[in-house]
C-alpha cells in the first residue's frame, strides 16, 4: 500500500445543519442515548469520566445511525436498489440490516469465518443473508466488492460521507450534552466514528482534544497516520474484533491526519480489563472495542487529572461465552495503604516482603507526612 495522504477540505464533513438534519433520520427509529459521569469509573480514573451508551441503541452499537443516513440519502437520490451487499465484523452489517429492512431492500453481508456467533444470529434475525468467506475483514471486503458487481447489487463501503453524517450525530449530542469536556477518547476500527467526532467537534466549534484508540494488535492506523501514508498491518486480536482492520481507509485518514492529537495502543489483557471495571462501574456489558476508548483512557489516567475525560461504550455486542470468561478471569488484586511518608526514594522495610510491581501514590496533597498507596498485592 502506498496511497500518500494529502490534505482535505473540511466540507468533506458533513457541517452544522447537516448533523442536525442527520439527526432527524435517526431519531425517527429512537432517540438521542444517554451520557453519564459514572462515580466509580470516575473514581477509578481518578477525574471526571463521562461515557456514552451507544450500547443502548436497537442494535446494541453506534453504527445503526450511519445506515439509516446512508439509506436515507440513497432514497432522497432516487437510488434505492434492490440490493445491497457489504463486509463487516459486526456491528455495521446490523446497521445495513436494519436499514435494508425498513426500505425493504435485500441485503447479503460477508464475514470472515469464525466470526462472532451471536453477532452473527443477530444480522440474520434482521433479514440478513449471511456469508461466511475469508480470514479477516479485508479477504471479506474484497470477496463482497466481487459478489456485489457479480450480481449487479449495490456495494456499501465502510466508510463514507452518508455513513459519517449520522456517525456524527452521537458526538454532536455528546458535546452538546457535556460541554465542558476536554479530551474524548476514539476507538478506530474503519475511522467512522473518528471522523464523526471531529465533524462535531469542527461543527459545534470545540476545542476538546480527539484521541484515537487502536488494538496494539491491529495497528494500520496508527502506522499510517505515523508514515503519512496508508500501511498494511497484521491483524491478531482475539477481543477487539470491531478494531481488527488490516488496511486502513486513505479517505478516513486524510481526515484524521490535522485533527487527531495522538493515538493510544490498547492491548487485548488492557481491554478485557476494561470491560471488567465498566461492568463493575456501570452494569454495562461491552464488547472489546466497546471498552477500548475507557482502557485508553486508563492507560493515561496519570496524565488527565483535573480534567473533564470523554469515553465511549460504543457496542455491547459480545458473544455470552466470551464476555463470562473474561469477567471470570481474575484481574490483580488492589489494597489501599496509608503509611508513614518514608524519605525520598525509599519505602517501608517490609514492603518487598508484602507487595510486589510498581507503588502508585494517589493524586493528592500529602497531608502529616501522610501518603496513600494503592498497590497490587501478591495474587
Amino acid at each position: 500500500m502506498n496511497a500518500v495522504l494529502k490534505e482535505i477540505h473540511q466540507g468533506a464533513l458533513p457541517s452544522l445543519a447537516e448533523i442536525e438534519a442527520a439527526s432527524r433520520v435517526v431519531y425517527r427509529e429512537f432517540q438521542a442515548t444517554p451520557q453519564y459521569r459514572w462515580g466509580l469509573s470516575s473514581q477509578r480514573l481518578g477525574t471526571d469520566c463521562w461515557i456514552k451508551h451507544e450500547n443502548h441503541t436497537p442494535v446494541g452499537a453506534f453504527k445503526i445511525r450511519g445506515g439509516l443516513t446512508y439509506f436515507d440519502a440513497l432514497k432522497q437520490r432516487g437510488a434505492l436498489p434492490t440490493e445491497v451487499v457489504s463486509a463487516t465484523r459486526g456491528n455495521h452489517g446490523q446497521s445495513m440490516g436494519w436499514a435494508a429492512r425498513a426500505r425493504g431492500v435485500a441485503c447479503t453481508i460477508v464475514v470472515p469465518r469464525g466470526n462472532s456467533l451471536e453477532k452473527n444470529a443477530a444480522m440474520r434475525a434482521l433479514g440478513v443473508t449471511l456469508i461466511e468467506h475469508g480470514e479477516d475483514f479485508q479477504e471479506s471486503r474484497e470477496f463482497a466488492i466481487a459478489l456485489a458487481a457479480e450480481r449487479g447489487a449495490h456495494m456499501v463501503p465502510s466508510f463514507h460521507a452518508d455513513l459519517l453524517s449520522g456517525v456524527s450525530t452521537y458526538w454532536w449530542e455528546f458535546m452538546r450534552a457535556v460541554p465542558q469536556l476536554d479530551v474524548v477518547y476514539v476507538p478506530i476500527g474503519q475511522g467512522s466514528g473518528a471522523c464523526s467526532a471531529i465533524a462535531a467537534k469542527l461543527a459545534l466549534g470545540r476545542s476538546l482534544r480527539i484521541v484515537g484508540v487502536v488494538s496494539a494488535h491491529a495497528t494500520t492506523y496508527a502506522d499510517s497516520l505515523a508514515a503519512g501514508r496508508v500501511v498494511e498491518a497484521p491483524v491478531s486480536t482475539h477481543l477487539a474484533d470491531g478494531m481488527a482492520c488490516r488496511i486502513a481507509d486513505a479517505s478516513a485518514l486524510n481526515i484524521m491526519a490535522p485533527h487527531i492529537h495522538h493515538i493510544v495502543k490498547v492491548t487485548d489483557d488492557e481491554v478485557a480489563q476494561a470491560m471488567r471495571d465498566l461492568y463493575a462501574d456501570t452494569h454495562n456489558v461491552a464488547e472489546g472495542a466497546g471498552a477500548a476508548s475507557f482502557a485508553a483512557a486508563m492507560q493515561e489516567r496519570t496524565q488527565l487529572s483535573g480534567q473533564t475525560v470523554g469515553t465511549t461504550l460504543c457496542g455491547g455486542n459480545v458473544d455470552s461465552a466470551t464476555v463470562a470468561k473474561v469477567l471470570a478471569a481474575s484481574p490483580p488484586r488492589f489494597s489501599l495503604r496509608v503509611v508513614r511518608c518514608p524519605p525520598w526514594g525509599a519505602a517501608p522495610a517490609d514492603w518487598q516482603s508484602q507487595f510486589r510491581g510498581p507503588c502508585l501514590k494517589n493524586p493528592g496533597p500529602c497531608r502529616s507526612g501522610v501518603l496513600r498507596w494503592r498497590t497490587q498485592s501478591r495474587a
